[in-house]
């Protein structure tokens, strides 16, 4: 099934904050009038999932000016992520919740589980504030994913919710011009 504009199932579940001294308890009905990215990524103290992780925490501020809330989900526990994110430098830069689907309940309803193995896909999904999905990328283990290339997505999906009768074209930088879908255009560009 294709999870493009369609709204989240609810979930709760424990998360590490950094910064907090406690773990936290994630509810998915918390996240409403918010945009929100949900990173799958396979494991904790692994290969590509701390560069994936490190880059995200380079771009933190962006997505917070962005009003972009971001959310690291694996299915390690909230103690592995804990460990992780005291013993990595590159992890230790994380500001956000590192959330544990140790019950596999996230990644199945974002269809990310390898049901075989109990990890997740490297999937990204891009959820509006009225919680539908706007955007998704999966892809395979040895690749990693580019924040630069997310903060342009998120630019472009919150333009057009701004903007219902406009599109961005490919390769569409905020500033830039957009398209007004018509007949008038068919065969044009």
């Amino acid at each position: 099934m294709l999870l493009i504009d369609t709204k989240i199932e609810s979930f709760q579940a424990t998360a590490f904050e950094p910064g907090n001294s406690n773990f936290i308890t994630v509810d998915s009905s918390e996240m409403a009038g918010r945009w929100s990215i949900f990173f799958f990524y396979p494991a904790d103290f692994t290969y590509v999932c701390p560069t994936e992780l490190e880059d995200l925490a380079d771009h933190y501020n962006d997505f917070q000016e962005m009003g972009v809330d971001l959310y690291a989900i694996s299915t390690d526990s909230h103690f592995c992520h804990k460990a992780w994110h005291e013993s990595s430098d590159s992890v230790g830069k994380i500001k956000f919740k590192m959330i544990s689907d140790n019950t596999f309940e996230i990644s199945r309803k974002f269809q990310v589980l390898r049901e075989n193995e109990g990890r997740s896909e490297r999937g990204t999904f891009l959820i509006d504030p009225d919680g539908v999905i706007k955007y998704m990328e999966i892809s395979c283990e040895g690749v990693g994913r580019n924040a630069s290339n997310l903060t342009q997505k998120v630019r472009a999906a919150q333009y057009v919710r701004d903007h219902p009768d406009e599109v961005c074209p490919a390769k569409w930088e905020e500033g830039e011009t957009t398209l007004e879908p018509s007949l008038d255009l068919v065969g044009k560009i």
